[in-house]
Parts: C-alpha cells; structure tokens; sequence
C-alpha cells in the first residue's frame, strides 16, 4: 500500500485506488488518462487503456491495487516507460503520454503503444510480486519475457524477437516463444510472474 502525504498539492492514480485517506481531500476522474480529449482519443485508437483520478487537498492517501506490490521511481527530466496496467500513481507535475512500442505489444496483449512517464517527480508502478530491477548496458543487452515486463526507463532501445526453433514446434522448446530485446543503456522492471499474452508457448 502507498501512502501520499499531501499539502494542497495533487497527485493523479489509477481510477479506484484509493483505498483510505484523511484530511480534506478531493477526487476528480480526469478523462483521457489525464491527458484531456486528445489523449482520450489517442488511447481509444490505441488501445492503451488507463482510467485516472486526481487527487488534491490537505491529508494523507492510501492507494492499492489487488494486493500488487509497489515500486518508486524517481525520474529527473527523464522518461518511463510503463504499461497502463502498472501504473498505480504519479505526482500531478509528471506528463503522461502514449508511445508507440513496435510489435513487442503484439505479443503482451497490450495493443503496439504503451504509457509514458516523463518529467520531474516519483512514480508508483505495481508488480505481482517483488519487482526486480535489472541493468541494461551497450556489453549487456537483455532478453525479457513479455508477460514479465513492468517498465524501463534510459537510452534503451527494444526488438521483439521470436524464439520459435524447429524443437518448439516438436515441443521440445523450454516454453519461452517470443521475447523483448533491450539494448542501450538504462533500467528494466521485471515481476517474478507472467500475465498470459497473445504469443503464449507456441
């Protein structure tokens, strides 16, 4: 559970979160995934779904969602990369957007476009379990599974690639058909558990 402490400040959280709160404080939904009717529209053509609140006032707030473990991030003019779905809050100076991802999406499920982040502030992602948070350099790429993938945030970039081999076709495959490579420089988020994607064990 997060708890926001608040002095006439703002933050926005996913629609419901809030779980708890003192003091004297608002809740506003905001259309568009706080990015007002263009970005309403933007998000019903891409699929990216994210219904969100604002809260502002003086007290504190607690926010959850099912249970999900929750993660900070603290950008600093940089950018996050985030799936809607894990996006439990942002401070209310922090800008939201809709990215275009490449066919990574095709395989999560999650449409071709994913939620950014970017600014000044901390954001709260959730996770089903511990997230961990796994380094990406020019002499390390990584592979990620995409039932797997949280978020990531540095100068990363992502291919998806298909892992499909003759011996998965005979079931001889370790199960893992399709996968995201990173390279660059910069963080991924990964959870200990998989969300059931469009790609599945082929």
């Amino acid at each position: 559970m997060l708890a926001v402490s608040m002095t006439g400040d703002a933050v926005k959280a996913k629609n419901g979160s809030m779980v708890a709160y003192d003091g004297q404080v608002a809740f506003k939904k905001m259309s568009g995934g706080g990015e007002g009717l263009r970005g309403m529209v933007t998000r019903r053509l891409t699929g990216e779904q994210m219904e969100v609140m604002e809260a502002r006032g003086q007290g504190t707030c607690w926010f959850a969602d099912r249970a999900s473990e929750i993660n900070l991030v603290s950008l600093h003019g940089d950018k996050l990369w985030v799936e809607a779905s894990n996006l439990l809050c942002t401070d209310a100076g922090l800008r939201t957007g809709t990215t275009f991802t490449g066919l990574r999406g095709g395989a999560t499920g999650n449409g071709l476009f994913t939620t950014t982040v970017e600014g000044t502030g901390q954001a709260a992602i959730t996770s089903d379990g511990p997230a961990v948070v796994l380094r990406v350099t020019p002499q390390y790429p990584l592979q990620v599974d995409p039932g797997a993938y949280i978020a990531h945030q540095g100068n990363l970039q992502q291919h998806f690639q298909s892992g499909v081999t003759f011996r998965t076709l005979l079931g001889e495959g370790g199960g893992e058909a399709f996968q995201i490579r990173f390279e660059g420089d910069g963080l991924v988020y990964v959870q200990p558990s998989e969300r059931n994607t469009i790609g599945g064990d082929v």
